[in-house]
């Protein structure tokens, strides 16, 4: 059984807090969401969607084909508050879910593996009406979109991945890469039981405020936004839920589950892709990253951003999403 973002067994669920302050590309200051759903407001609409067994919480902007983003860790929908708009004025249905257990989505007890993950991103586009989308991922949300493309192609009109290697190259450079390893270090400290929920609500959730600065680039996210993502961390079981995913992947490396899913991943990308990182990125080395193509049989396109950090689309939206719309405006994405 699932409980609503905010809620507990004993408590009632909370009604939508309403409307708070723009939050949208412009500046302005940040909300307290203090443990409330975060639908904070701006030029899109907010809604739930039922799929894969759960209930998501999705923000959406415009008319036209549908581009599916996905955010990362630790992070909610509100990452892509700048491409939303953007896509939106381009032409495109921009549509950001909050993924399980995280924002205003379902909290569930199991189901955090990549390939159930997976499973809620292409279950999401089949309740949205679409017949496909253009699945756009950043950080966790970018091995989930490697993996929807993957398991479901149909369902995958072009892939868009940032600060993510192929779930196989990430699984090859944390065993045998050494700086790379070091640079996850973070995902062997999640192995532990329930420190790193606590590390991660400690003092109004300070280490997301950490993690985001240090994995920033020159030009990092202003702290009206890194508050955002702090005050979201603390969600009641939020920070569990939001590292489960990291859990899976490293204690699945030798069991049975893991060792299937590895080689289900074989499975060659077939749809235009476009791969885009920060080239002072510290918690992905662009090494990793770049030998992802290897497992793209289409139309393949890397795209280095100089001087940014691990968050590119917020570091530096205007050229983040300029490339990302001109691609997926490409007729032909392999020139």
């Amino acid at each position: 059984m699932s409980l609503p973002a905010g809620s507990s067994p004993s408590q009632p669920r909370r009604p939508d807090p309403g409307p708070g302050p723009d939050l949208g590309p412009g500046p302005g200051p940040a909300p307290r969401v203090s443990g409330q759903v975060p639908r904070l407001d701006g030029p899109w609409t907010h809604r739930d969607v039922a799929a894969n067994g759960a209930r998501f919480h999705i923000a959406e902007a415009g008319d036209g084909p549908l581009v599916l983003l996905l955010h990362g860790f630790p992070q909610f929908w509100w990452a892509w508050r700048h491409q939303l708009t953007a896509l939106a004025d381009a032409g495109f249905r921009a549509v950001a879910m909050d993924l399980r257990g995280v924002g205003g989505s379902d909290r569930t007890p199991r189901g955090y593996d990549p390939g159930n993950l997976a499973l809620d991103v292409t279950g999401v586009i089949r309740s949205l009406g679409e017949p496909d989308a253009a699945v756009v991922g950043h950080d966790l949300g970018g091995y989930l979109a490697w993996t929807a493309a993957a398991m479901r192609p149909k369902l995958v009109r072009r892939l868009v991945v940032c600060s993510m290697p192929h779930p196989r190259r990430w699984r090859t450079s944390m065993l045998t890469d050494l700086r790379q390893s070091r640079a996850g270090g973070y995902v062997w400290g999640f192995q532990r039981p329930w420190v790193p929920e606590r590390q991660l609500v400690a003092d109004d959730a300070a280490m997301v405020g950490r993690l985001i600065r240090d994995w920033s680039g020159p030009q990092p996210l202003d702290e009206e936004a890194i508050d955002v993502y702090r005050e979201a961390m603390r969600i009641p079981s939020t920070a569990h839920c939001a590292v489960e995913p990291f859990r899976w992947m490293v204690r699945s490396m030798a069991r049975p589950d893991g060792l299937q899913f590895n080689r289900r991943m074989k499975r060659p990308v077939r749809v235009p892709t476009l791969q885009m990182h920060g080239s002072l990125d510290p918690a992905i080395g662009t090494r990793n990253v770049a030998g992802s193509g290897e497992y793209v049989e289409a139309p393949y396109r890397w795209r280095l951003f100089d001087g940014l950090g691990h968050f590119p689309h917020e570091e530096d939206p205007v050229a983040f999403s300029t490339e990302l719309v001109n691609w997926l405006r490409d007729p032909e994405p392999d020139r």
